[in-house]
């Protein structure tokens, strides 16, 4: 029998293999990633469609309606804020002029922990900021505050690759250069967070480069998860539903009949566990229509129907 030895790369082999990926991938996306200067402060973004469309971060542009970007080109253009959404911390921008390098968009579903991720701002200008580093944890949440209503984002990458300070609202991209996520917080040394591309997020993308915002249903509760008593949880085929903790005066919950202590434990016909999946649930869609809710009071299963508000702010 023939024995076949199979040659491993050297410490140098694969070290020079790294950095072609990250070199490869810094002069893809470095055109697409702009400077953004505000009068308080600043940030980069990220250029996705050729006619000047560009996302960002929405804490980067707060309170204002316009700045100045600038490209590694060399390229200074005006740009106006078309839209924002502090709830999912994504904005959209619009430069003036056209024949802009828009960069990929990926998707962050197919993402594994482990996986090389690079970090492109544009904090100065004319001279990008690339940082390399792999995913190192997946389906975090982050806080949003957007005036009196919070709300958590889904699914937040975390990484190692080091986020600089103007870095907010740039790009971090996968190995073949498609951008994954956008930049969002320096959560600790060492730790950095980026808002995930996914189907919920371009559709927050979409609406607010077509409507300038994006709407949200509005149920008027405040709440958390809480444990099914074993009997309902075996015949629901579920450990838990949500606790509603306070009911907002005059709310869609309140006009509905729901109370505090309730367990909401389906609504539309979807299986409601904790607030993940009831922020899930609780779309645009739902808007001024009459949607079926069961919850559990006093041990007992309640049908309901509420009508879903639209959130202000």
């Amino acid at each position: 029998m023939e024995l076949r030895f199979v040659s491993l790369p050297s410490e140098e082999e694969a070290l020079d293999a790294y950095s072609q990926a990250v070199i490869t991938v810094a002069e893809r996306l470095s055109p697409s990633v702009a400077n953004v200067r505000l009068r308080r402060g600043g940030g980069s973004a990220v250029v996705i469609t050729p006619d000047g469309f560009m996302l960002t971060s929405a804490h980067v542009v707060a309170r204002t309606r316009g700045g100045r970007a600038s490209f590694v080109d060399g390229r200074e253009l005006e740009f106006e804020v078309v839209g924002t959404d502090p709830l999912s911390d994504l904005a959209v921008l619009r430069a003036e002029g056209g024949e802009l390098v828009p960069a990929e968009l990926g998707d962050a579903e197919n993402l594994r922990v482990g996986q090389l991720v690079v970090a492109i701002g544009n904090p100065h200008g004319f001279t990008g900021s690339v940082t390399a580093g792999v995913v190192s944890a997946l389906g975090r949440s982050l806080p949003t505050r957007s005036g009196a209503n919070v709300r958590i984002v889904d699914n937040v990458i975390q990484t190692d690759a080091a986020l600089n300070p103007g870095n907010s609202g740039g790009a971090l991209a996968d190995g073949r250069g498609r951008v994954i996520g956008i930049n969002t917080a320096v959560a600790g040394v060492g730790l950095g967070l980026a808002v995930p591309i996914n189907t919920a997020t371009r559709k927050i993308v979409g609406a607010l480069m077509t409507e300038g915002r994006f709407r949200r249903a509005y149920l008027g509760i405040a709440g958390g998860p809480r444990p099914l008593p074993p009997r309902l949880a075996r015949k629901l085929g579920r450990a838990a539903g949500v606790e509603i903790v306070q009911v907002v005066e005059g709310g869609p919950a309140d006009r509905a009949g729901m109370r505090p202590e309730d367990l909401i434990v389906e609504l539309d016909g979807t299986p409601i566990e904790g607030m993940d999946e009831l922020q899930r649930v609780v779309v645009s869609e739902l808007i001024g229509r009459a949607v079926p809710a069961k919850v559990v009071r006093e041990g007992r299963e309640r049908e309901l129907e509420l009508v879903p508000a639209e959130l202000d702010g």
